[in-house]
């Protein structure tokens, strides 16, 4: 079964590419590491809540962004594996790949999945992207007349 990690961060807005370049180095090392896909998304339609809201978790000020990432792993143990080697490993080292942001105010948790859909054209794609890769069992159609 397939285990989700899941982070929230506020980045200086005029470190965006500091963070790309941040992320594109550590996700390289998830994926090293077991990791099936990681994605780092940067704030774009992000509403301030009446209760709470993705700025209010991270303590967002004017001048940052939120950033909503994930890592698909396969499973929690390769996870749990993953994440113990991607401590260890150099490359994640704070002095020679400092995080562009605020490190005390993300938010982060590990997740099981309990529902998943997802389209046949996004299995198509996961399909043509390598070798087992997107391998899923169809679903039944339980739609009326199909």
């Amino acid at each position: 079964m397939a285990y989700i990690d899941g982070f929230v961060i506020a980045v200086p807005t005029a470190n965006k590419q500091k963070f790309i370049d941040h992320a594109n180095k550590g996700d390289s090392v998830f994926m090293e590491w077991g990791a099936t896909r990681v994605l780092e998304c940067w704030g774009d339609d992000v509403p301030a809540g009446k209760q709470t809201d993705f700025q209010r978790a991270v303590q967002a000020r004017d001048d940052e962004t939120v950033v909503f990432s994930w890592i698909e792993w396969p499973d929690k143990a390769t996870r749990d594996a993953g994440m113990e080697k991607m401590m260890k490993d150099p490359r994640m080292n704070p002095e020679t790949n400092p995080m562009p942001f605020d490190g005390k105010r993300m938010i982060y948790g590990g997740f099981a999945p309990v529902v998943e859909l997802a389209s046949d054209a996004y299995l198509d794609s996961l399909a043509a992207s390598g070798p087992g890769a997107g391998h899923r069992e169809p679903a039944p159609d339980t739609r009326p007349g199909h």
